[in-house]
C-alpha cells in the first residue's frame, strides 16, 4: 500500500469522482483507499439501487445530478460459468448498453477521464503466455463466456473511437489479474476461488472437520489485492493518459499455486482439522500468466501487498463481516 499516490496533488475540492458498480469488491475497494488517502474531491459510489445504467434516461439523470469529473466505470451484469453459458443474449445487451450510456454520457458532460474495467477472461482462449496487452483481440475469447467478452472488448475500442474522434473526455481501460479483498463474494456455488476457500475453511473450523480443496491445488495463479488494485485504479485515473489497456498485476514470479493461497488461509483459522486435497476433482486451467512489464515500466516503484498478508486481511474481514457479507 502507497503512503501517497503518484498524482494525487491534481485533485482539488471541487472535483466529482463517480464510480459506477461502486458496491462491489473493487468498488469497494477503491472507497477504502480514497478515505484512508484522504484523497480531494467528491466521491460517488454508485449501486444498482440508485439506477438503471442499461437505460439512458436513468443513467443520464444520474449524471445530471453528480456531474463528474472523473469516472471509474466497474459497473457489469456478471455471473458464474452456467449463468454465462444460458444467458448470453442477456449478457450482451445489458453489458453493452450499460458501456454504451456511461461513455455516451461522459463524452456528453465533458468528463475529464473514464477509466473502465475490463477482465484477463476476455483474451483470446487460444493464445502463448504470458498474455499482455497487444494480445486483446487477437483471436477468438472462450465459447463459455464470449457473449460477456465481447461486450468488454467494445468497450475497449469503443474509447478508442471517441479520441479518434476528438472527444475532449481520455478514455482508457485497465485489465486486472485475479481479484480478492474484503467485500468480496462468498457464496460457495459461485464465488472465486479464494472466497470459496475462506468460506469452506470457515465451516471447517466451525464443525472441527477438514478444510477439502477440490483438486491437487497445483494450479498457478497471479492473486491481485483488491486494495492494491484500488490504489492501480486511482493512479491510472491521475496519470496513465494512453487509451490503450495496461494490465494490472503482479509479476509473473509472484504467480502462487491455490494449494499454498490455500495454506495461507488455513493458517488464519483457529483449526483442528487437517487441509486435504480432493485429487478426484479437476484442476481446470493450470495456469494464465498475464505480463506486467508496461506497468512496473511506467510505476516502477509500486509495492504490492505480501500475499500472506494480504489474505490475512481479507479473512479478518470476512470473519467480523460473516452475518451481513455476500455469500
Amino acid at each position: 500500500m502507497l503512503d501517497k499516490i503518484p498524482g494525487q496533488e491534481k485533485l482539488r475540492d471541487t472535483d466529482v469522482i463517480l464510480v459506477t458498480g461502486g458496491s462491489g469488491l473493487l468498488g469497494r475497494a477503491i472507497q477504502h483507499v480514497s478515505t484512508e488517502k484522504k484523497l480531494k474531491g467528491k466521491w460517488i459510489f454508485l449501486s444498482s439501487k440508485d439506477g438503471d445504467l442499461r437505460d439512458y434516461e436513468q443513467a443520464k439523470k444520474l449524471f445530471k445530478q453528480y456531474k463528474p469529473t472523473y469516472v471509474i466505470h466497474l459497473a457489469a451484469f456478471v455471473g458464474g460459468l452456467f449463468k454465462n453459458m444460458k444467458y448470453k443474449v442477456q449478457f450482451w445487451f445489458d453489458n453493452v448498453n450499460i458501456n454504451n450510456n456511461v461513455l455516451r454520457l461522459c463524452h456528453e458532460y465533458g468528463v475529464t477521464k473514464v477509466v473502465s474495467c475490463l477482465s484477463t477472461c476476455i483474451f483470446p482462449d487460444k493464445t502463448t503466455y504470458p498474455i499482455d496487452e497487444t494480445m486483446l483481440h487477437n483471436g477468438p475469447p472462450h465459447f463459455s463466456n464470449d457473449a460477456y467478452a465481447y461486450s468488454k472488448r467494445m468497450l475497449e475500442r469503443l474509447g478508442h473511437w471517441y479520441m479518434e474522434q476528438n472527444s475532449k473526455t481520455k478514455f482508457t481501460t485497465v485489465i486486472p489479474t485475479n481479484l480478492f479483498g474484503p467485500h468480496d463474494n462468498y457464496h460457495l456455488e459461485d464465488a472465486h476461488v479464494l472466497p470459496a476457500l475462506m468460506h469452506k475453511c470457515l465451516i471447517a473450523e466451525k464443525n472441527g472437520t477438514d478444510f477439502v480443496v477440490l483438486g491437487s491445488g497445483k494450479p498457478l495463479r497471479q492473486f491481485l489485492f483488491s486494495w492494491d488494485a484500488a490504489e492501480l485504479m486511482i493512479w491510472v485515473m491521475l496519470q496513465y493518459d494512453d487509451a490503450e489497456s495496461i494490465i494490472i498485476s503482479v509479476g509473473e514470479e509472484d504467480e502462487i499455486s491455490i494449494g499454498q493461497a490455500a495454506q495461507y488461509i488455513y493458517n488464519s483459522f483457529d483449526m483442528k482439522g487437517k487441509m486435504v486435497f480432493d485429487t478426484s476433482k479437476a484442476d481446470g486451467q493450470f495456469k494464465k500468466t498475464a505480463s506486467n512489464k508496461k506497468l512496473l515500466k511506467l510505476f516502477p516503484d509500486y509495492k504490492f501487498t505480501p500475499m500472506e498478508e494480504a489474505i490475512k486481511i481479507s479473512v479478518q474481514w470476512f470473519k467480523e463481516n460473516y452475518e451481513t457479507c455476500r455469500k
